[in-house]
Parts: structure tokens; C-alpha cells; sequence
């Protein structure tokens, strides 16, 4: 399957014309019976080699990792991140392979992490002295400013990564890393924190929502790598903010009555109206478990105790099927109740050439 960053790439190399291009898309939108900005592509195979060359990357990765630890612990770590930037020379800058090329950014930055971690590992004891000398009643800072040391070091690798690779995932990853350096310093200087952890969680999610809509802006029809971006920001953002939102409520903390079942429904609706008016659906999906949950308490209260799954299933399946088959006429009216604010979010629809 080819992108919309491929089809403005064969466009800029003179390859197909621009009204080729634009007829290439009509036809595309008329075919599938939605326009390709509703679609939420995103590049994750180029063909079946994908598969096999991540399969044979990640036997490569597991050998070197092994082989690294046998040697020294943190060894692991950097023999990982250094053969997947390797490899990434060839696979993803020149090759261009979707998957193969996620694959490898996960394993650098995972990599130059657990080489720090193996570090911390091999000198706990020094380390765990120095905080007991200078920490005796409150440990926490120390773990909280290791914890931000390697956070902000992984950062900093996916930053080279992205200048390198440009593979859209690196963004997603970074920011991740951030929020988990923010989140380790909060919990290591005021260690009460942790009792209150979903909020910094849900600023955070806010926050990176925010970012990936800046990228999303940017790039309204969805046609270049910056809606990739986009992507994968929304799917690291959509868990933060569903589940910290959620954990708030104490949704799951004891069984739910049937005013906080319809609170979690409505809260649902509303994450609903904002995935139509951005187009994406990443939020519905990260908060499906909670209102699974909260379905099932209200028709396990209604007396269906032994097919209130059942219900359930049905119930929510239905539901998200028809959002789905109806998505263009309903984000056209939720769009359209948005005055102004629509010219900043994607297009409605794509009006084909006759």
C-alpha cells in the first residue's frame, strides 16, 4: 500500500503529474466510500519483507543482547542500541521499511536505557550507600534523579534518532521520556506524590495531546510524515489521559453503582465527540475497558447477571460498528458545531474532481 507521503514524493520527483496525483486520490475516496484523511493511515508494512527482515532483526537484537550480558551487564543495553542504529542505516534510511524501522527505534532507545540501568545494577551497593549517608530518612530523591537521569538520556537519544531517521515513531517515544523524567523528579522530591500520580499523568497526556495536535494542524489532509507523528503522539496520549481520568473517578477501586456507570458512559460519549472532531480514535480506543466495565455493572443491576457480558459485548460491538460505517456524517455535524475552530482540524471530506 502506498502513502500520501509516497504519492507527493512520486509527485515531487515528476514521477506521476499533480492532477495524476489528485485523480489518484478522488478515485481512492470514491472507491472506498470515505475520503483518505478519514482513514488514519499510518505506515506500519510495506509488504511481507517487513515481516521477515523484523523478524530476522529481532533474532539479531536478542543474540546481541545475550551475548552482551554474558560479558557485562550493561553491555547488553549498548550492544542492542548500538546494532539497531546499525541497522537502521540501512533499513530505514535507504530502505525505507515501515515496520522493520519501528522495530529498531524501540530497540535503540530501549537499548540506551537498559545500558543505564545496567549500570545503576552493577553499582547498586555504592550507590544505595551514598543515598543512605546523604538521604538517611528520604531515599526518594536519589531514586527520583536516577530514574530522571536515564529518562533524559533516552530522551536525548530518540532526539538524535528523529535528526537522523526521521521515522515518526522517535517523536512519540521521546516525549514519553520526557513525561517520564517530570514523573520521577515530582515522585523523588515530594514522595507523597505518589498518591496522587494520575494528575501530573493526566497534565501530561494533556500536554502531549496538545503537542500532537500541533502536528496534526500542520498537516490538516494527512498527506506527509507529519501525520505519522501525529499518530503516534494521539496513541501515547490517548492512555494517559483515559486511564489517569478514569483511575481519578475510582472506577475501579470497588464496584461501581449505576450513577458512576452512566458518569463513565457520558465521560465516554464525550472522549467520542472529541475523537470525530479530530479524527482520531485513539482516545475511544484507550477508554474501551472502562466502559466494557461500566456497561456490564449497569445490566448486571438490571437483574442480567449471566449474560450481562453477553450484553455488554453486543451493546458496545453495535455501537462502535455503526460509529464506524456513519463516521463522515457524524463528524460533519460534530465539526460543524464548532464554528471557526473547524479550519484548524482536518477536512470534513474530500471533494472529488468530476
Amino acid at each position: 500500500m502506498y502513502s500520501e507521503s509516497d504519492i507527493d514524493g512520486a509527485v515531487e520527483a515528476g514521477a506521476i503529474t499533480r492532477d495524476a496525483a489528485t485523480a489518484l486520490r478522488d478515485h481512492i475516496a470514491r472507491s472506498q466510500s470515505a475520503p483518505a484523511v478519514d482513514e488514519e493511515h499510518f505506515r506500519l508494512l510495506t509488504g511481507f519483507n517487513d515481516i521477515f527482515v523484523s523478524i530476522a532483526a529481532a533474532a539479531v537484537l536478542v543474540g546481541m543482547a545475550w551475548l552482551g550480558e554474558s560479558i557485562w551487564l550493561p553491555l547488553a543495553g549498548t550492544l542492542v542500541a548500538a546494532t539497531a542504529w546499525g541497522l537502521a542505516e540501512y533499513f530505514t534510511r535507504k530502505r525505507r521499511m515501515a515496520l522493520p524501522s519501528i522495530l529498531l527505534l524501540l530497540a535503540f532507545v530501549g537499548g540506551v536505557a537498559a545500558a543505564q540501568a545496567g549500570l545503576i545494577v552493577i553499582n547498586g551497593d555504592a550507590i544505595q550507600a551514598w543515598g543512605k549517608a546523604n538521604f538517611p530518612d528520604h531515599p526518594e530523591p536519589v531514586i527520583g534523579v536516577i530514574a530522571a537521569i536515564i529518562g533524559a538520556i533516552t530522551a536525548g537519544a530518540a532526539w538524535l534518532h528523529w535528526r537522523r531517521f526521521m521515522v515518526p515513531i522517535t517523536v512519540a517515544a521521546g516525549a514519553v521520556a520526557v513525561v517520564g523524567v517530570v514523573l520521577a523528579l515530582i515522585v523523588g522530591f515530594i514522595p507523597t506524590a505518589k498518591d496522587y500520580i494520575f494528575v501530573p499523568v493526566l497534565i501530561a497526556g494533556l500536554a502531549m495531546f496538545a503537542v500532537a495536535m500541533q502536528w496534526d494542524m500542520s498537516d490538516r489532509e494527512r498527506r506527509t510524515r507529519r501525520s505519522d507523528v501525529a499518530f503516534w503522539l494521539h496513541l501515547a496520549a490517548a492512555p494517559m489521559i483515559a486511564h489517569a481520568l478514569f483511575q481519578l473517578l475510582g472506577v475501579f477501586d470497588a464496584p461501581i453503582g449505576a450513577a458512576m456507570a452512566i458518569a463513565v458512559i457520558a465521560l465516554y460519549i464525550a472522549f467520542a465527540f472529541v475523537a470525530l472532531a479530530v479524527d482520531r480514535r485513539a482516545l475511544l480506543v484507550s477508554s474501551l475497558a472502562y466502559v466494557l466495565y461500566a456497561m456490564y455493572s449497569l445490566f448486571e443491576g438490571a437483574g442480567a447477571v449471566e449474560l450481562a457480558w453477553a450484553f455488554t459485548a453486543l451493546v458496545i460491538g453495535s455501537a462502535l460498528l455503526l460509529l464506524s460505517a456513519f463516521w463522515q456524517p457524524t463528524r460533519a455535524r460534530v465539526v460543524g458545531l464548532l464554528g471557526g475552530l473547524s479550519e484548524r482540524l482536518p477536512p470534513v471530506g474530500r471533494i472529488a474532481h468530476a
